[in-house]
């Protein structure tokens, strides 16, 4: 069982890896080295994905105590 604060730590997690992941996109876009913005974009989907996880997590987390 997860507490209110546990909960609010995922939250906040969730919001900082979306943060992360729109300036890694915004950095991307405006790169004119190919490789560097393929570097970029990785990094973005691997934060995207590190969304999803915790996201997932954090909506399984139904019993809070």
């Amino acid at each position: 069982m997860l507490t209110i604060k546990e909960l609010a730590f995922i939250e906040d997690e969730i919001r900082a890896e979306e943060i992360t992941a729109k300036t890694m996109n915004w950095c991307a876009s405006q790169c004119e080295d190919e490789g560097l913005k393929k570097t970029l974009e990785e990094m973005a989907e691997k934060h995207q994905l590190k969304i999803a996880e915790l996201s997932q997590y954090f909506n399984r987390s139904k019993n809070i105590q």
